[in-house]
């Protein structure tokens, strides 16, 4: 993870939260840096992705582990 790096946990949290959260927190950060999020809401797949899609953010990688989904999400405006 690079030192400009934010972590945000939405763990046990349901849609639409998990992509609230997100949103929320992406907009405290600069353009370029870099936030990790990890939820476990099936739905958040979805939603994160379009999330990045529909405000121009980079979503440079998803993982998947069992429930578990790990979102990398570069700002990009």
């Amino acid at each position: 993870m690079s030192e400009s790096g934010k972590k945000l946990d939405v763990r046990g949290m349901f849609c639409p939260s998990p992509a609230l959260q997100t949103t929320v927190e992406l907009s405290k950060m600069q353009v370029g840096e870099i936030l990790t999020v990890l939820a476990d809401d099936p739905a958040a797949e979805d939603d994160i992705t379009e999330l990045c899609h529909k405000r121009g953010h980079e979503l440079l990688e998803l993982k998947k582990n069992d429930k578990d989904l790990e979102f990398t999400i570069k700002k990009i405006k």
